[in-house]
């Protein structure tokens, strides 16, 4: 079957990966660098959490816009600029301290007093790298519409997915070493600079369906096999969603709070671990490799698997938005163990490594799922808008983990016992994603496809 129709929307597929592995690569440099930032710099728990959660309120601001100009440009003009936009604010990142003397200076015309340069700096840069870095997803869950049929875009979604954590795996393997052998801001600007190799690759081999002539008309047949039951026959082609109007469904409100409960509990794991293991068990640059390759390592079983799981529960007869949903109630129940990182935390920092790593594979299962419910049961041309919808609302999501840990970790740590405010997080961590399946379910408890958009 695969011979006779072809393989090309895989070629598709692999591409969404590599970029999802740079995008990933880019925001967790800060991440690693932390430690050493941090006394460079003085920076206290709060300053950081700051530092991290404008990055992500950007994200979440731009997600909102990310997805209608994707829907706008196309896929393959709004994932590039998207890449352009996040690998410049990549390398901003190693002018941060120059760009602090800069704003601070056009805060003086208008009367502000300055803010620490470094703070302010990486701020401006954190903010640019969210805006474009708000384009990734997207994209890729648009091109993911575009190129798969719903029973296989879960997979396709977990594939690209585990990028995040391939980028999650070099990133300890990399930053340490070319920080330690060219300092800090060279590794802003290596790193940064990848994007634009993929770039290359991206407009020689992407363009839509109908114009792809790699693709055979087997399997542009096969991509379009599915009977849309998410058109409505009066749509006007092309025609603009009102963003008001998509928030009118129950279903966009699933997706949404869905990544608002959840996507904070991977930012967390994304830009805390390091900390978290530097302030508990001492593992500074390359000693953190190991460890943090390990448990990023067992993120893409969850991906991938994650993505393949629902496919048993669609070949039994379910839809697939239902199959999908009681694949999700199952992921939802590994991340408990979290809570058992602390209080076994004592026998060794390998404990809460692969039990944290557990959580996180959990979470990159549950994200493969819970993107393609958009493309379930809403029509392609608003996929891009509903996921930058949901997006904004996991960013968000993400920003009140920042902050409160930030502010948990320095109150704790006054009062000499910082390992109970990583008690309290994980806590959050290990229940988030029950809460969410929930909710979710409650808002849809069988699949309704939208019809009238």
């Amino acid at each position: 079957m695969q011979k006779a129709i072809g393989k090309y929307r895989w070629t598709i597929c692999g591409l969404l990966f590599f970029a999802t592995t740079v995008n990933y690569l880019d925001r967790q440099v800060l991440s690693l660098l932390a430690p050493e930032l941090t006394r460079e710099f003085g920076w206290s728990n709060t300053d950081y959490g700051n530092i991290t959660a404008v990055f992500q309120f950007v994200y979440a601001l731009s997600m909102l816009f990310a997805g209608r100009i994707v829907d706008k440009l196309g896929t393959k003009w709004g994932y590039a600029w998207a890449l352009i936009i996040w690998s410049v604010g990549a390398i901003m990142h190693a002018e941060a301290v120059n760009i602090g003397h800069a704003s601070n200076t056009v805060l003086g015309w208008f009367g502000i007093a300055a803010v620490p340069v470094s703070i302010i700096g990486f701020m401006m840069a954190r903010a640019v790298l969210g805006f474009g870095e708000a384009g990734n997803f997207p994209a890729a869950i648009k091109a993911t519409a575009e190129y798969f049929p719903k029973k296989e875009r879960s997979l396709a979604t977990g594939i690209f997915n585990s990028g995040t954590n391939l980028g999650a795996i070099l990133a300890p393997l990399t930053v340490p070493w070319i920080a330690g052998h060219w300092g800090w801001e060279s590794t802003f600007i290596i790193i940064g600079a990848i994007g634009f190799i993929w770039l290359l690759f991206w407009f020689y081999y992407y363009d839509i369906p109908e114009k792809q002539k790699r693709l055979s008309k087997e399997e542009l047949a096969y991509i379009q096999s599915d009977v849309d039951e998410n058109v409505n026959p009066a749509a006007v082609p092309g025609a603009k969603v009102p963003w008001f109007k998509l928030l009118g469904y129950k279903q966009t409100w699933s997706f949404a709070i869905g990544k608002f409960l959840t996507d904070g509990v991977w930012w967390f794991y994304l830009f805390w671990l390091p900390k978290y293991l530097a302030v508990q068990y001492g593992l500074e640059g390359t000693d953190l490799a190991f460890p943090l390759f390990v448990l990023y390592s067992m993120t893409m079983v969850g991906s991938i698997g994650g993505g393949w799981f629902p496919m048993y529960f669609i070949k039994k007869g379910y839809h697939a938005y239902d199959g999908r949903m009681r694949a999700m109630i199952l992921i939802a129940l590994f991340p408990l163990l979290v809570l058992l990182a602390q209080p076994l935390g004592h026998i060794s920092y390998w404990v809460p490594v692969l039990l944290i790593g557990v959580g996180a594979s959990a979470h990159q299962a549950w994200s493969a799922n819970i993107f393609t419910t958009v493309s379930d049961m809403f029509p392609k041309k608003t996929v891009a808008s509903v996921t930058g919808i949901g997006g904004m609302a996991g960013g968000i999501g993400g920003v009140v983990v920042s902050l409160v840990s930030g502010k948990l970790f320095d109150y704790y740590k006054g009062l000499g016992h910082i390992e109970t405010g990583y008690s309290i997080i994980f806590g959050f961590c290990a229940i988030a994603y029950l809460v969410a399946w929930v909710i979710m379910k409650s808002l849809v408890p069988k699949y309704k496809p939208i019809t009238d958009l």
